[in-house]
């Protein structure tokens, strides 16, 4: 069962679910982002809030490789799902087809 609970960060609520029991831990991570967002703003300034979220994770991720530089080797990213990739293209297409004729039709009325 999956547990709502509201986390601050940088001033702004957000509900997240969680697993049941886990809820303390994620308000624990949820701490540890504030901080780092805070402290990205101070020293950055004014940043949007994607961009604050942006610096606070790699200011947490600076800090976790400091700890244990092991972190720091990242696997090589898994190739793509072919037919992922190609339902993507095909959805992409008519996308793009459905685009053009709202444009024609506006063009022409």
């Amino acid at each position: 069962m999956a547990a709502l609970i509201d986390l601050n960060i940088a001033g702004r609520t957000y509900q997240v679910a969680c697993r049941e029991g886990e809820e303390e831990n994620l308000r624990t991570a949820a701490r540890l982002v504030d901080g780092k967002s805070r402290e990205a703003l101070a020293g950055l300034g004014t940043l949007s809030e994607a961009r604050q979220f942006l610096f606070a994770s790699l200011l947490l991720a600076d800090q976790l490789i400091d700890k244990n530089p092991e972190a720091a080797a990242v696997a090589a990213p898994a190739a793509p799902d072919p037919a992922l990739v190609e339902r993507a293209e095909a959805l992409a297409n008519r996308l793009e087809m459905l685009a053009q004729q709202l444009e024609s039709e506006a063009a022409n009325p």
